[in-house]
């Protein structure tokens, strides 16, 4: 072990690799490591950026598991009160892995200004309402505080905002129908706070208000709502979870996860982990490639240092371990620098988002970044380990050298 470890030592010391043939071939190879690291950080973390930060927006307004009476399930707004007196309300304890349970309504209403009128769906909200996820889509004012008695505060969009030129402290005033009656019932509302998710679909529409406004137009009693918005703890526990919460509430409620509610984005967003797979593949095949070339060309070169080492009595194992072990030096080098490089560029967008995307086509207006030690680990064993195994084979070439024929090779 002493031995191979100056030999290694000894060609790690030629690291300059004076040669004019090795030289720019391995080069090549630690900047194919570079690269290939990069752009498996960047694919990790952009396409598991976008799929959470999606996730979450979607979440922000429908929860993961929506709770209705079969009436209301295939309309955007609530048609059949549901009571708030249920089991799973205000703890779904029945089923674990349940982070919050919320009530909330929903009902078509229509903006109208001195200039102009919007359609919109106002949903109402409670002082259960888990406002986590509109804390980082306020862009002007604040909350509103539905904990009080009922008031008038309302969060609309910045699209509406814009749409009908509306700032914090405008009135709002809003008509809604009932179906027994033909003139509209008015509601003035203040604006209190201007959020923008980026989600264009959600951000045309919605507009939040006191819960009890909504009770109130549909002539309902107070433990009376449009339906139950459930969030779950893991995500990717939200099929079995949804199964769960569905036998575990009564007969006449229906359950929809946002999974099923939104499949075509869902879809599209499980596309991302063919995509990561398909580039990890590649990046490892082309840096795999490249090594195996590089190795050749070192043993190409160390043929008569091959040959001395047989005659010397070494095992072609050892010395074949001698070049697996400066390839891997060569390997951890292209790691360091595709580290180095992918990490920091993937700091620079999560953190300044320099790189913009369009929310009509992406539902974000930036890149989004996740970083996760879990990934960064995985691609770095993942690509040292397999770079290794693709080197097995190729390194066999010097059981295959005769060490009288490789001393007098030139």
């Amino acid at each position: 072990m002493n031995f191979e470890y100056f030999v290694v030592k000894r060609l790690i010391s030629t690291k300059k690799y004076k040669s004019s043939i090795s030289a720019p071939i391995i080069k090549i190879a630690i900047t194919a490591i570079a690269i290939g690291v990069v752009m498996m950080l960047v694919s990790f973390a952009t396409g598991l950026g976008l799929q959470e930060k999606i996730r979450d927006k979607i979440a922000a307004f429908n929860g993961h598991i929506n709770i209705s009476s079969y009436d209301n399930n295939s309309s955007k707004v609530s048609l059949i009160p549901v009571s708030k007196d249920q089991d799973f309300y205000p703890n779904f304890n029945s089923v674990e892995g349940i982070d919050h349970v919320q009530a909330v309504a929903t009902i078509f209403g229509v903006i109208r200004t001195e200039e102009d009128f919007e359609g919109v769906i106002v949903k109402g909200v409670g002082d259960d309402y888990n406002w986590e996820y509109f804390e980082d889509f306020i862009r002007n004012g604040r909350l509103p505080d539905f904990s009080e008695g009922l008031n008038d505060e309302i969060l609309i969009s910045q699209y509406l905002s814009n749409r009908l030129q509306l700032k914090v402290g405008d009135r709002v005033p809003t008509y809604f129908l009932r179906d027994e009656s033909d003139r509209p019932i008015a509601r003035g509302f203040e604006v209190v706070g201007i959020y923008e998710s980026g989600f264009q679909e959600f951000d045309e529409l919605y507009l939040l208000a006191d819960i009890r406004h909504i009770q109130r137009i549909n002539k309902w009693e107070d433990d009376q709502v449009g339906n139950f918005e459930v969030f779950v703890d893991d995500f990717d526990e939200l099929d079995q979870k949804g199964n769960e919460v569905y036998e575990n509430t009564g007969s006449f409620l229906d359950t929809q996860t946002i999974s099923q509610k939104y499949y075509s984005i869902f879809e599209w967003l499980s596309l991302f982990d063919f995509n990561i797979a398909l580039i990890i593949g590649i990046m490892i095949l082309v840096a795999g490639i490249n090594m195996i070339t590089a190795l050749l060309v070192l043993i190409l070169e160390r043929t008569q240092m091959i040959g001395i080492l047989k005659a010397l009595g070494s095992a072609d194992w050892s010395i074949r371990k001698i070049f697996l072990y400066n390839a891997g030096y060569l390997i951890i080098l292209g790691l360091f620098w595709g580290n180095l490089i992918g990490v920091g560029l993937l700091v620079i967008q999560k953190y300044f988002k320099v790189v913009p995307l369009d929310p009509r086509t992406y539902y974000v207006t930036e890149v989004p970044i996740y970083l996760n030690w879990d990934y960064i680990l995985a691609v770095n064993i993942g690509t040292l380990l397999l770079c290794i195994l693709m080197l097995l084979i190729p390194s066999l070439i010097i059981s295959k050298i005769s060490p009288v024929k490789a001393i007098k090779f030139e």
